[in-house]
């Protein structure tokens, strides 16, 4: 009996030891600068996903398209090649789920209040379960902020965009947006952006103040206009096959982990936003302006106008579940 003892006490140590010797690696790949909303958040899952299963887990993060670019990383989660993403919400009209374009439509969202009802209420959900279809699993949605547009001259009125060529994430709904402007969009990949504005592939673009500051846009764009006109989020996602045959206690852990990552990645997105304002206009090199109160009305009278022409991508139902969520009443603009 002692022998026995023994060797299963040798037994469930070497089990033991396997276990903290081969992790479960979970590869979360994103395209954006370690200094960023999703960049800071992504390292504090990594953190708190490693403390919360007490090293069983280790969180490989790759950041600034270091792994995948905007067009591969999501084919590499569904064959298994990464096992986590957080792919901005209009990645997902490409892979046959439309409906996520509504985050994009322009002036749909007051603030993160209006912004919140949605993301962390049914309709969010509804949205990441369809997902599952895809063999990928929603996870929660990250913020990153509101965006505004830049470009090499002053951006005050709708009649300021014709004829620009303006860079845009692949999504309908965007192209809609620069189209009502008179803009001529141009879809391109997030990691080349910088070049073509530097060389004038493109003319101008939209994005979070963090993303345009970190990604250094502001050094070849003039001016920068705080029209706040859209949303750019975030859905962390993993790889359905991989996240059902995760041990249950450990998938628990990661979903505590997921739920601390998401409060502080919302905490402070808004934060990084406003610091990196303040870096961009001391930086000196691009001219920021607040649109006046009339001016922000006649840019969002020409772009809620997408909303219905978008009928078909997200389906008015889906927009008018919104609007009655966030009290939103386009017919009083």
């Amino acid at each position: 009996m002692k022998l026995h003892t023994l060797m299963a006490g040798l037994v469930a140590a070497f089990v033991s030891f396997g276990a903290l010797a081969d992790p479960i690696v979970i590869k979360f790949s994103h395209v954006v600068a370690v200094d960023t909303p999703k960049g800071n958040a992504a390292e504090y899952f990594k953190k708190r996903a490693e403390a919360l299963t007490r090293g069983k887990v280790k969180v490989e993060v790759y950041a600034n398209s270091t792994l995948y670019k905007d067009k591969e990383e999501m084919e590499a989660l569904q064959i298994g090649a990464v096992q986590m993403l957080a792919p901005s919400l209009a990645k997902f009209g490409p892979l046959g789920i439309k409906e996520f374009e509504v985050f994009d439509l322009p002036y749909i969202f007051d603030d993160y209040a209006d912004l919140h009802k949605v993301t962390q209420g049914p309709t969010g959900r509804m949205l990441l379960d369809k997902l599952e279809a895809k063999g990928i699993r929603g996870l929660s949605y990250w913020d990153n902020g509101f965006k505004s547009f830049s470009a090499n001259k002053p951006l005050r009125t709708p009649e300021d965009f014709r004829g620009l060529k303006m860079r845009i994430q692949s999504s309908k709904v965007l192209d809609a947006q620069m189209r009502a402007l008179g803009a001529l969009p141009q879809v391109m990949a997030f990691s080349e952006v910088y070049q073509a504005l530097q060389t004038g592939v493109v003319d101008g673009t939209e994005n979070p103040i963090s993303n345009l500051y970190t990604q250094k846009m502001h050094e070849v764009q003039k001016h920068l206009s705080l029209t706040n006109h859209g949303y750019l989020g975030y859905a962390v996602i993993t790889n359905k096959k991989f996240w059902d045959g995760l041990p249950a206690d450990i998938r628990g852990q990661l979903e505590v982990a997921m739920k601390e990552s998401t409060n502080y990645a919302n905490f402070i997105a808004k934060q990084e936003n406003d610091e990196a304002l303040e870096k961009v206009k001391k930086a000196g090199k691009t001219t920021v302006y607040t649109p006046n109160a009339a001016e922000k009305l006649a840019m969002k009278k020409a772009l809620v106008k997408v909303h219905e022409k978008m009928d078909d991508r997200v389906g008015m139902p889906l927009v008018q579940s919104i609007y009655k969520e966030t009290g939103f009443d386009p017919s009083k603009l």
